[in-house]
């Protein structure tokens, strides 16, 4: 037990930082590393990627509120966006939540392996939007909103993977787009990790000290990490060139996806 609260510090400091830094909520290193503990204390497999989804989640609250913070002292998250974006945000993370109960493990797995290619190789070559793309109306910023929080909902995400691909397609400068993700995924973690507490209310062979599919010894050893280093992630973003943030971004997506798919052949 001491060597599994050790390894969720030590993953609460990659996922603050990177949160931080980012504008994602850390799940990408989360998840995997959550799967690693529950294989190793003997966790039931059926159960394992969802209770390692559910309680990144919840991470995300606490580390987003640090990592938002941070970033709203430099001038760099657009609260109208925020704004336009959330109702949309809460109940497709939401509704995701429920439908994830049904998905199994092997299929949520290959989801978040796709998915994480995809938005690698989409910061690796650079995409340029058009110079005249703008966000579109408040039905528009909804749907998107929408969508995002279903997807980061099955893969354990606060959303930044595809919220700052999103607004940098819409012209947002990329460090502004950083900072507004961070309160992006505020709402996809509570939205998230309320349907995972309730879609594993019922759920049989959990862990002693879950709440539905939020074990919570291993969020409380995160958060602890990850909240202070949330705070120095988003100092360097403001120091570092957007090239170097992107394609740290997309290092970090292909060793994560890479690991993962070798795990399921």
């Amino acid at each position: 037990m001491l060597e599994a609260i050790l390894a969720c510090l030590a993953v609460g400091l990659v996922a603050g930082f990177l949160a931080g830094l980012l504008g994602v909520g850390g799940g990408l290193v989360i998840v995997p590393a959550l799967l690693w503990v529950f294989h190793w204390t003997g966790v039931a497999p059926e159960h394992q990627q969802h209770l390692a989804i559910g309680t990144s989640l919840a991470t995300i609250i606490f580390t987003g509120a640090a990592s938002v913070r941070a970033h709203a002292q430099k001038g760099a998250v657009r609260w109208d966006i925020v704004r336009q974006i959330s109702l949309g945000i809460v109940l497709g993370t939401f509704i995701g939540a429920q439908i994830a109960a049904w998905i199994s493990a092997v299929h949520l797995k290959w989801l978040f392996i796709i998915f994480a290619y995809v938005i690698a190789a989409q910061m690796l070559l650079d995409l340029k939007p058009k110079p005249t793309r703008q966000l579109p109306n408040v039905l528009g910023m909804n749907l998107v909103g929408s969508g995002i929080g279903m997807l980061s909902s099955w893969v354990g995400i606060g959303g930044g993977s595809l919220s700052v691909p999103f607004m940098t397609a819409c012209n947002v400068p990329v460090k502004t787009a950083i900072g507004t993700s961070s309160a992006i995924g505020i709402p996809i973690a509570i939205a998230g990790a309320l349907g995972f507490i309730v879609s594993g209310w019922s759920a049989q062979q959990l862990p002693s000290g879950s709440l539905g599919f939020v074990y919570l010894p291993a969020l409380l050893g995160i958060v602890l990490a990850s909240f202070p280093m949330a705070k120095v992630g988003a100092a360097a973003a403001h120091r570092l060139p957007v090239p170097v943030l992107k394609k740290c971004f997309a290092a970090l997506l292909i060793v994560l996806a890479s690991k993962m798919l070798i795990s399921l052949l």
